[in-house]
């Protein structure tokens, strides 16, 4: 199974997950919201601050990706996104892709208030 670590108080983040969790079969994914009270992520070998960035996702093999990696690796498992998880991963396009989504979450993490741990 593969575990989506996402940010559940983000509209932009939840409307997204909850459109793959509506599409995806149910054996496929496990989706975990990083902003649930009691969630320890110490035991997934990352912090919450990381989790609110990026998107993480652990494959079967507990294998972590993250950013556009992640994504492409949902996209992959979804029958009608399947050709995005392709065309994302031609080097070029992913190097631009990889680009644009770091700046973007940098952008959004230093503007969220709740993103902010100090």
């Amino acid at each position: 199974m593969i575990k989506v670590f996402y940010d559940g108080k983000c509209s932009v983040c939840s409307k997204e997950i909850n459109h793959y969790k509506n599409i995806a079969s149910k054996d496929v994914f496990e989706w975990v919201d990083v902003t649930e009270s009691g969630l320890d992520l110490s035991k997934e070998n990352f912090s919450l601050a990381e989790a609110l960035k990026v998107l993480h996702v652990k494959n079967s093999k507990n294998e972590l990706s993250l950013g556009l990696d992640a994504f492409i690796l949902i996209w992959s498992k979804l029958p009608k996104f399947r050709i995005l998880a392709t065309i994302t991963s031609f080097p070029v396009i992913r190097s631009i892709l990889r680009f644009a989504y770091k700046k973007f979450a940098n952008w959004r993490f230093k503007r969220i208030k709740y993103c902010n741990m100090n």
